[in-house]
């Protein structure tokens, strides 16, 4: 699992990789995830899609890990619904640690995680996915520059940034431009894992191996 780091001394950490390669680390298992997790997991019939939830959720134990320097069965993760305000799904967080912020994400085979003081948000997508159509684009990124984007001569990869950025952003919890503040971005592709990953943080951001 590669990477590279921002100048200016870190303090986030994000990690991109594969679903086996997380499912294959020593010490990673589904052993550290709690009851609620353990009953999700039950419930997805798709071999591979449970195995990409799980392999996320150990992922992102990983990061805090690192981060905090506690090991990777003390954090209690737990997600909070900011629409219906319901336990069990909706945006990752960390109880009793509510200034390190969490965030994963997960896609036909990847994984990713990030943690870091305060807002932060991740995703990952496979290179070759190609979102749209772009007038459903527009209306999901009013803030993004698609029609730039779509103006290129092939516009695949640039929407799919764009695409990429917005969905770490919502899930810093923001909504647009206008809502950024002082959100930084990186994106990266990791070509050896056909993977485009964009963080969004309000410090600097470490891209690093598990």
């Amino acid at each position: 699992m590669t990477g590279g780091q921002e100048p200016g001394g870190a303090t986030a950490l994000a990690i991109v990789a594969t679903t086996p390669e997380v499912l294959a680390h020593p010490g990673l298992d589904e052993g550290l995830l709690a009851p609620w997790e353990r009953r999700r997991l039950a419930g997805i019939r798709l071999p591979s899609r449970r195995d990409d939830v799980l392999a996320a959720r150990l992922l992102v134990r990983l990061c805090v890990a690192r981060v905090t320097g506690l090991p990777p069965d003390t954090p209690a993760l737990a997600q909070l619904c900011p629409g219906c305000g319901g336990q069990g799904h909706g945006r990752p967080y960390l109880r009793g640690r509510p200034e390190v912020g969490v965030s994963l994400s997960h896609a036909d085979g990847l994984v990713a995680a990030a943690v870091g003081p305060g807002a932060i948000g991740i995703d990952v997508e496979p290179s070759a996915r190609r979102p749209g159509p772009v007038h459903v684009l527009r209306r999901l990124l009013p803030d993004a520059d698609v029609a730039v984007a779509a103006a290129q001569p092939d516009p695949g990869p640039a929407l799919l940034r764009l695409w990429v950025r917005a969905e770490a952003l919502l899930k810093a919890g923001r909504t647009g431009r206008a809502d950024q503040g002082d959100i930084r971005f990186i994106e990266w592709t990791d070509r050896p894992r056909a993977a485009v990953a964009a963080v969004a943080c309000a410090t600097p951001i470490t891209i690093a191996s598990a």
